[in-house]
Parts: structure tokens; C-alpha cells; sequence
């Protein structure tokens, strides 16, 4: 995916499981050119897990936060 490709219900839909492993692969090794290329991955891995959870599931891990302290 390239950094200005938007999230549509048709790249959603195009997902199949080769291409959410590849796409977790990615973030699972975080190698990425720029940070904002690893949070376009990781906001196209929440919205296939919020509208393909079923498909999306082996991977939900990558796309919980940890919850931090503010103070």
C-alpha cells in the first residue's frame, strides 16, 4: 500500500488472508522508510479488523494499545 492510497470499502474488500499476512508480517517487523508508512499499515490493519474481523483476527494483537499512564 502506498502512503497516499486512502482506505476504501473496495481495498478492504481486496484483502485476502496472503495479503493480511503480509501486511502483518510488515508490522510485526516494523522495517519501514518513514514513520507515517508504518501507521498507514497499521490504520488499514484496524479497519480490516473493525469490517473483517474474521479475517483480521490472528492479528488483532498488532492493532491493541497498550494503556499508559498520562500523568
Amino acid at each position: 500500500m502506498t502512503e497516499s492510497a486512502a482506505i476504501t470499502p473496495e481495498l478492504i474488500a481486496s484483502f485476502d488472508e496472503a495479503a493480511l499476512a503480509d501486511l502483518a508480517r510488515r508490522l510485526e517487523e516494523d522495517d519501514y522508510p518513514t514513520p507515517f508508512a508504518g501507521l498507514q499499515d497499521w490504520h488499514l490493519l484496524r479497519a480490516l479488523a473493525i469490517h473483517r474481523l474474521e479475517l483480521a483476527r490472528p492479528y488483532v494483537h498488532l492493532v491493541d494499545q497498550e494503556p499508559f499512564d498520562e500523568d
